[in-house]
């Protein structure tokens, strides 16, 4: 398997991207539109925060298992 460098945040948030554009669709099908980008921060300060030594396996997973009305509480907070 290839190894992946990953030199910033941003060239993961792009990695990773594919996989949260997909939550987002998936969620425009239940009516709810959540950007990319918040999906990302709310997994970054909270899901991801205290986590050590994630894959990427791990973090798509989060993604697709990502707590939704978390994420709207977390949208509507900052607000």
């Amino acid at each position: 398997m290839e190894d992946v460098n990953i030199y910033s945040l941003e060239d993961l948030y792009n990695r990773l991207f594919l996989a949260f554009n997909t939550k987002r669709n998936e969620l425009k099908l239940r009516k709810l539109d959540i950007r990319e980008i918040d999906m990302w921060n709310y997994l970054k300060e909270n899901t991801w925060r205290n986590k050590h030594d994630l894959t990427l396996y791990d973090m798509v997973s989060d993604i697709f298992d990502i707590d939704t009305y978390g994420v709207l509480r977390y949208v509507w907070k900052r607000l």
